[in-house]
């Protein structure tokens, strides 16, 4: 069965506040700092020019500008929301999960 659009966009929402969430959080177990600081080494500044205009965005920029690669998951394709940088830099995803409420149940950090 289709995912149902709205649903879909809800749970991107949802998603998205979520992976901000964890990286403030302190004991961020969840690889959105390491996503981050993992980047901020390895791509070259000319990407992040490109794309924030300075060599070293700050962190939130980068949270903001993460594109929604896939959802998957289950007959109705939503249980997994699936990010990335834009123009396909990296093959690392911030990936979040939800359970059968619709609730975020977790988010890692996958290659």
């Amino acid at each position: 069965m289709p995912a149902n659009p709205n649903e879909i966009k809800k749970r991107e929402a949802a998603a998205r506040v979520a992976i901000k969430k964890a990286f403030d959080t302190a004991d961020d177990k969840s690889g959105v700092a390491l996503f981050l600081s993992h980047h901020l080494e390895e791509i070259d500044a000319d990407y992040w020019k490109q794309h924030f205009s300075a060599e070293v965005p700050q962190p939130h920029r980068i949270l903001d500008s993460l594109v929604l690669q896939a959802h998957w998951g289950g007959d109705d394709e939503i249980e997994t929301f699936d990010f990335t940088l834009p123009e396909d830099v990296t093959n690392y995803l911030i990936s979040v999960s939800f359970d059968e409420d619709g609730d975020v149940s977790g988010i890692t950090m996958e290659s």
